[in-house]
């Protein structure tokens, strides 16, 4: 199995919006894609916790995969893509892993 850890931080303001809006519909948008992409075996979204450290990233995307071709698959999925226009413009930086998870 395949986790695939995404961390980004967002711009303070970005797009007529502030952090926490572009924060929330992020969420939102990154929440409904196991609905469309059948590759996603489990994933988690998460908001930094209000009063944690100021220099923590501020959302974080934990997605599994059966497989490599299938990380792929989800890359390239129309409805990941427009998560992906949504966010390049409101972040300030991504980092990103993905590492081999042995099952259960």
């Amino acid at each position: 199995m395949i986790r695939h850890v995404c961390m980004f931080e967002f711009l303070e303001k970005a797009e007529g919006r502030t952090r926490e809006e572009n924060l929330a519909i992020t969420k939102s948008m990154l929440e409904a894609l196991p609905k469309t992409i059948p590759q996603i075996h489990a994933s988690t979204v998460a908001i930094n916790a209000e009063g944690a450290p100021q220099d923590n990233w501020h959302l974080v995307l934990i997605t599994d995969f059966d497989s490599l071709e299938d990380l792929e698959a989800y890359r390239v999925h129309p409805d990941h893509v427009a998560v992906g226009r949504f966010i390049h413009p409101v972040r300030a930086s991504r980092a990103c892993v993905d590492f081999v998870i042995e099952a259960d």
